[in-house]
């Protein structure tokens, strides 16, 4: 069994910066496919950055000129700072991953694919 924790989220400005962590628990031996999603209010969920075991994490066009992913595999932890926020980042921030998958960073980015395991999220509220 993999839990997942986020922490980092809360209410900036506009232009502000965050720091989300994703901290894995339990059987994280073949933990190698970790993602963050976000649903901003009345939208669907979006991919916006994953990592797996091929592959260094990377984060969605559309955010890649503010936001960075990066892994501490010692701490099985996947982090997503989130710089240059904008009102339209207001969203509730979830981590996701797929226990024993091997490859999943390009379909996750790509086609928004959904993992196994999922926390509860971590809420961003920017305000203008």
């Amino acid at each position: 069994q993999v839990y997942l924790v986020e922490s980092g989220g809360g209410s900036v400005q506009a232009g502000g910066s965050l720091r989300l962590s994703c901290a894995a628990s339990g059987y994280t031996a073949s933990l190698h496919c970790v993602a963050w999603f976000r649903q901003p209010p009345g939208k669907e969920r979006e991919a916006i950055a994953a990592v797996d075991y091929y592959k260094a994490p990377d984060v969605v066009d559309s955010v890649r000129d503010r936001f960075t992913a990066s892994k501490d595999n010692a701490k099985t932890i996947l982090y997503l700072q989130l710089n240059n926020l904008k009102p339209e980042d207001t969203a509730m921030y979830y981590c996701a991953a797929e226990p024993g998958a091997r490859v999943c960073r390009d379909d996750v980015l790509r086609f928004n694919r959904s993992l196994e395991v999922w926390g509860q999220g971590t809420l961003v509220t920017v305000s203008t």
